[in-house]
Order: C-alpha cells, then sequence, then structure tokens
C-alpha cells in the first residue's frame, strides 16, 4: 500500500508542472477577475397592501381588485419602456449613457430591477423593490424613484377606476332617465288617443251598456204602449163616439187626462232627473193641459167637441211617441259608440299592458343604476380619500453601506478550487493516455520477465536547465499575460460583471 502510494506520489511530483499551470491559470484568473469586476449596491424598498380602512359592510370601495392582482397590474405598468428610460436619463443611472442605445438602456434596468411579491390567501401582501447599481446612492435614488411611481400609479389606478365607474353610471341614469320620459309620453299619447276604450273604464261602460239597454227596451215597451193606447181610443170614439169610459163622465176628457199626465210626471220624477227630455215633455203636456182647462171653464165653453178631444190625444200620443223614439235613436247612437270601444279595450289593454311593463322594467333598471350610482360616489370618494384599500411604505430604500457584490474572496476559491480539481484531472489524464513502463510490475506485466533491478532515468544538466527555464516561462506568462488579456477584455471588449452575469446564466441554464 505505501509503494502505492509512493508511486502516484512520484507521478504527481514528476508531472506537478502540468498541475501548477492549471492551477496557476485558474488561480490568478479568478483573482484577477474578483479584482476587476465593478462593485455591486444593492437598495431595497418594502411596501405592504393594507385592508380598506371603512368596514365592507358599511361602506364598499368601488374597485375590488384582488391585490396579488393589483400588484401584477402595477409592476407590468413600472416596467414599460417609457418609465425606464424616463428613470435612467433623468438619475443618469449609467455611466456614458449616452453612447448606449435606447433598447440597452432598457435592458439594463429590467436586469437591475428586482420586483418579488409575496401573500397568500390569509396571508399579508408584500412587495420588495430592489435595485443593482455600482452606485450606492443611484441604487437607492431608483429604488425610491420605483416606490413613488408605485404609489402613483396605484392611487391614479383606484381613483381613474372609481371616476370612470360613477361616470358610468350617471351615464346610465341619465339614459334610463330619457327612456322613462320617453315612455311616459307615450303613454300618456295613447291613453289620450283612446281615452274611450281603456282597461280602467270598461266595467263603467258594461254598466252603462246594460243601463242604456234596459232604458231601450222600457222606452220600445212605452212605445208599444201608447200604439195600444192610440189604437184603444179610436176604436171606443168609432165605437161610442166618446173618449171617454162610463167611469169618466163626471169628469171632462181635459181633467181625466190632466190627472194621468200628473200621475206619469210623478212616476218619471221619481226615475229621471228634472232635466230629462221625458220629464221636459210630461211638463209641458201639464201646462198645456191646465191652460185648456182653465180657458174652457173661464169661457163657458165646455161643448168642446168629440172629435176635437180625439185630435188632441192622439196629437198628443204621437208627439210622445216621436220624442220616444228620438230618445231611442239617441241610445242606439250611445249603444254603438259603446260597443265600438267595448270592442277595441282588449286591444288597446294588451297593448296599454305592453307599455306599462316596459315602463316598469326601465324603472326598475332605473332604480338599481340609481341605487349603484350612489354606490359608485361614495366609492370615489372613499379612494380620493385613500380609505380604501392602498399600499404603504413599510421601509424606504436606503444607501447601502457596503457593496452587495461580488464577493470577491468567493471568486477567488472557487477559480483556485476548479484550478486545482483540473490540473489533478490533466495529470490523470495524461497518465492514463501515455502506456509507458513505470514500475518493474509493469515490465512483469508486460514483457513476462522479472527484473533483477531497475534504473531510473537520468537527465543532464543541460535538460534540467531548460526544463526550469520552460517552467519560469509559463508561469511568468500565466501571471503576467492572464490578467492582462482579461484588463484588455474589460476595457475594450465587454465589462467582466457582464461577461461573468451571461457566463452565470448559461451555467444556471444548462443545469
Amino acid at each position: 500500500m505505501k509503494k502505492l502510494i509512493g508511486f502516484y506520489l512520484a507521478v504527481f511530483f514528476r508531472r506537478i508542472h502540468y498541475f501548477l499551470v492549471v492551477f496557476l491559470l485558474f488561480t490568478f484568473a479568478s483573482v484577477t477577475v474578483s479584482r476587476l469586476l465593478p462593485s455591486s449596491y444593492v437598495s431595497e424598498a418594502r411596501l405592504l397592501v393594507e385592508a380598506p380602512q371603512i368596514p365592507l359592510e358599511l361602506a364598499a370601495a368601488t374597485v375590488s381588485i384582488d391585490a396579488s392582482v393589483q400588484l401584477q397590474i402595477i409592476e407590468q405598468r413600472l416596467l414599460t419602456r417609457a418609465n425606464l428610460l424616463d428613470i435612467a436619463r433623468r438619475l443618469n443611472v449609467f455611466e456614458d449613457m449616452s453612447k448606449m442605445s435606447a433598447d440597452e438602456i432598457v435592458a439594463s434596468m429590467r436586469s437591475a430591477a428586482k420586483i418579488n411579491r409575496s401573500g397568500g390567501r390569509g396571508q399579508a401582501t408584500f412587495m420588495l423593490i430592489s435595485f443593482e447599481s455600482e452606485s450606492a446612492s443611484i441604487a437607492a435614488n431608483v429604488a425610491n424613484e420605483f416606490v413613488t411611481l408605485v404609489l402613483k400609479d396605484n392611487v391614479e389606478l383606484r381613483t381613474d377606476r372609481a371616476g370612470e365607474t360613477l361616470e358610468f353610471f350617471e351615464q346610465e341614469v341619465a339614459r334610463l332617465n330619457g327612456e322613462l320620459a320617453d315612455q311616459s309620453a307615450r303613454i300618456l299619447a295613447f291613453k289620450t288617443e283612446n281615452s274611450d276604450a281603456l282597461p280602467d273604464s270598461l266595467e263603467f261602460r258594461l254598466n252603462q251598456q246594460s243601463r242604456l239597454l234596459d232604458r231601450q227596451s222600457s222606452l220600445e215597451r212605452e212605445i208599444s204602449s201608447l200604439r195600444e193606447q192610440k189604437q184603444r181610443l179610436i176604436q171606443i170614439f168609432e165605437t161610442t163616439g166618446q173618449i171617454a169610459t162610463s167611469q169618466q163622465e163626471n169628469q171632462t176628457p181635459e181633467e181625466i187626462k190632466l190627472a194621468q199626465l200628473q200621475r206619469d210626471l210623478q212616476n218619471a220624477l221619481i226615475i229621471y232627473s228634472p232635466e230629462n227630455p221625458k220629464v221636459r215633455v210630461l211638463e209641458a203636456q201639464v201646462a198645456q193641459t191646465q191652460s185648456l182647462i182653465a180657458a174652457a171653464n173661464g169661457g163657458g165653453q165646455n161643448d168642446v167637441s168629440q172629435s176635437s178631444l180625439l185630435d188632441i190625444q192622439l196629437a198628443e200620443i204621437d208627439t210622445r211617441s216621436d220624442l220616444i223614439r228620438e230618445e231611442i235613436s239617441r241610445i242606439e247612437v250611445e249603444l254603438g259608440d259603446l260597443k265600438d270601444s267595448i270592442n277595441r279595450t282588449p286591444a288597446n289593454s294588451i297593448q296599454l299592458s305592453s307599455f306599462e311593463r316596459d315602463y316598469s322594467n326601465i324603472q326598475s333598471q332605473y332604480n338599481v343604476a340609481v341605487d349603484r350610482l350612489a354606490k359608485a360616489a361614495t366609492g370615489e370618494r372613499i379612494e380620493l380619500l385613500s380609505k380604501g384599500q392602498r399600499i404603504a411604505v413599510l421601509d424606504a430604500a436606503t444607501v447601502p453601506s457596503r457593496p452587495t457584490k461580488p464577493n470577491r474572496t468567493l471568486i477567488a476559491a472557487m477559480g483556485s478550487l476548479a484550478g486545482a480539481g483540473l490540473g489533478l484531472a490533466l495529470i490523470v489524464l495524461l497518465e492514463l493516455l501515455k502506456n509507458a513502463v513505470r514500475r518493474p510490475s509493469d515490465i512483469t506485466k508486460k514483457l513476462g520477465v522479472t527484473p533483477i533491478a531497475t534504473v531510473p532515468y537520468v537527465r543532464t544538466p543541460m535538460e534540467l536547465v531548460v526544463r526550469r527555464a520552460i517552467l519560469v516561462g509559463v508561469f511568468a506568462t500565466i501571471i503576467v499575460g492572464i490578467p492582462a488579456v482579461l484588463y484588455y477584455l474589460h476595457l475594450n471588449y465587454l465589462p467582466l460583471d457582464l461577461i461573468y452575469d451571461r457566463i452565470a446564466a448559461k451555467v444556471t441554464g444548462l443545469i
């Protein structure tokens, strides 16, 4: 075991120059990179999404956006091209920014800015905003500028939405109010045009029709009675030559007629008003008969001929019949109008119901819109006074006292470890590729003979000088050349921090 370890140590020391070359190469490269990488400062601010200050049971805010969604919207608006260019140029974030294109400025700003959100159901929602820069003051200024924009965007987002909501419901209320006015005008015009055939007066018109029909039947019976009375008077006169019966011998015809007219007038006044045509006719007949009786008694002329009395009574019957027929004609006209209005009532009822249903629907929408308008006005007031959900600053960004990166010690140590590992790997690879005899056991294994003794290879003094000169040259090249190359790349090609970031990103992507 000791011989095996001694053999491997001998191999290592024999090829130690390869190990030293690789080790020193990576060591000097990592040290140079760690020293050339510029210092980077990160300043961060912490924000909190606060719940509404007014309980939702008392007054609900108009803008009801989930906190995480709200922060996502604000983040996208914050990292817009216009905002990033404005902040970079206003705060002079990058050196030699005049030589950078707009796309490079935006890419660098987005790469340096970091926005993280945290929260969940039943948990508070936080936003962490940080910015990385070579200048500590610029990092703090940019982070605070981001915070200012977040607060401004939050206020504008909520107030604008609340204002737009209020404006929408104001327009909706005005529109529905106009529709209500138009619908009311349609209903009024329809009722005015069909005032005689509206459903609310149908029962009255049906009762009026029934009364007129009864009155018509009564008048027709009265005409029939007058006709019979006329025929009876003519028959009595033709038979007896008189117009009165035996029971009427003690009274003159005028007196009998007057009594009959007075009874008819009394009966008519029970049913009709004094202005009724029938009542007026009866009153005129009573007055006329009274005048005839008075003239007969005053002049002593009681011998009026029976024929004259018959003619008078027949004329009165005809006059009364004519008046009744006129009233029947008037009733028939009224019945025709009533029938027409009653027939038009169902269609008018359907049309009016449609108008009123539309009016009721618009009224319901109007009431809802008015209620929502009041809530929108309250919600806008809440947002203007910042009493709703809002974003508060927990920790403002401050100027960092020490750089956040790079970790120079870690970079140098990782480079040295990588150089050592690769140097050992190179020695192992060379030994595996070179199939030479190293030990007596190799002679026995390959030739099948056991040597009595072995003599190692002895270098001449000149070979030793050349070997040492080569090693010194290589080491000098590593120590001087590598830093020089890295410094040239840093100044003329691309800063080492960007090269480092790109290599790290590729390695991370492969992993």
